[in-house]
């Protein structure tokens, strides 16, 4: 039982490290972070103000968003109240019954930011308002309508982005839980399933994969995250796919794939992610959106296909049954691809026949009768 649970615990853990190496999560962020990086190099962050505030989590932009009109309505009201302050305004300068003020109706700090806060979002209660007898509080009215016009525009419009952003879009593409390697029209594949919840299509849709693994160059350099090109195809082509009902891509397995020299007992033992790609535009909004998902040696069933998916209804409607959309059947499959050609080849040539070079067939001469 100890050595039950030991061997549990172990397999546990490994699993555990390989999810943190993980580069892509299944869901397609990416699991990276950058160190060390110069002073210099962060302030293009803030030349950058528009992208940096709409790639923030939404807890800092809402701080953001709040901040920023709270501070602005604050900081116009000390000016609102030093104005009236300076040109003593308020009551406890005693002014006289003729006595025309700044701004009507500004007793205190209090009435000040009440003032800032109508001015800035042009609510106009009647009660406070300007008068022609400063003409600093005319340039100021000014400056703060036109710097509360400016960040109405940049924050509300930062918040409409956000909302409006196409990486939403991808979270109604799903991929398949595991990839699976089977015969398919006679080739050996690596096939993955794909899925759009929505009824709107993806127009101008490419898939296609890369693999990441760790090689030594010839030279002696190790490549930690060395990319191989992966194309992934459907029956129809791998671009402008029909993306309506769910989609089998694949992979073949020959000589000039990544995966040739794999096996059936060894595939476990190798060290690789399979990042799969997924391109496409919008066709609500014309925005590009791009699906990502990743899958490692665990997730790659070697010898399994996906179970059917879509039927067709009594009433003439197909039906897309998501319950097996990650499920998988166990199939005959050659343990390795070098066995599967191996064996293609020696079946064609049992079909064929062979001329022996070496062989001359000679004639044969008249003989003559035989004389008694």
């Amino acid at each position: 039982m100890f050595t039950y649970l030991r061997k549990r615990f172990a397999r546990h853990i490994t699993e555990r490290s390989r999810r943190r190496a993980r580069l892509v999560s299944k869901d397609g962020r990416c699991n990276i972070e950058f160190g060390n990086v110069e002073e210099q190099s962060r302030f293009v962050f803030l030349v950058d103000i528009w992208t940096t505030i709409l790639d923030l989590k939404w807890r800092y932009k809402m701080t953001i968003f709040i901040s920023a009109f709270l501070g602005s309505w604050f900081l116009f009201g000390l000016l609102w109240y030093v104005v009236a302050y300076i040109h003593k305004d308020l009551p406890e300068f005693n002014p006289s019954i003729n006595h025309t003020p700044c701004v009507e109706n500004i007793n205190g700090l209090t009435s000040a930011f009440l003032f800032s806060l109508e001015t800035q979002v042009t609510i106009g209660y009647g009660f406070r308002c300007v008068t022609e007898q400063c003409v600093t509080a005319i340039f100021l009215l000014i400056f703060q309508s036109i710097l509360g016009v400016i960040i109405n525009s940049f924050m509300c419009g930062a918040i409409l982005a956000k909302i409006a952003r196409s990486k939403n879009r991808a979270k109604t593409i799903t991929f398949s839980k595991n990839a699976v390697i089977s015969k398919r029209a006679g080739k050996l594949c690596l096939l993955i399933r794909v899925a759009n919840l929505r009824k709107s299509l993806l127009i101008g849709s490419h898939i296609y994969g890369k693999l990441l693994k760790t090689t030594i160059t010839p030279e002696g350099e190790t490549i930690i995250l060395d990319q191989v090109n992966i194309e992934f195809v459907v029956d129809a082509g791998n671009e402008n796919l029909f993306f309506i009902s769910p989609l089998t891509i694949y992979h073949v397995i020959d000589q000039n794939s990544p995966f040739f020299h794999m096996a059936a007992e060894t595939i476990l033992q190798q060290d690789f992610e399979l990042v799969v790609f997924l391109d496409g535009t919008v066709e609500a909004t014309s925005a590009t959106c791009q699906v990502r998902t990743s899958y490692i040696p665990e997730e790659v069933l070697w010898g399994y296909r996906f179970a059917p998916i879509v039927s067709k209804t009594k009433e003439g409607k197909y039906r897309v049954d998501f319950q097996n959309f990650s499920k998988t059947v166990a199939v005959e499959t050659p343990h390795c691809a070098f066995c599967h050609y191996n064996e293609k080849e020696t079946k064609a040539k049992e079909k064929k026949g062979y001329d022996n070079l070496g062989f001359v067939m000679a004639e044969a001469g008249e003989t003559s009768d035989t004389q008694m």
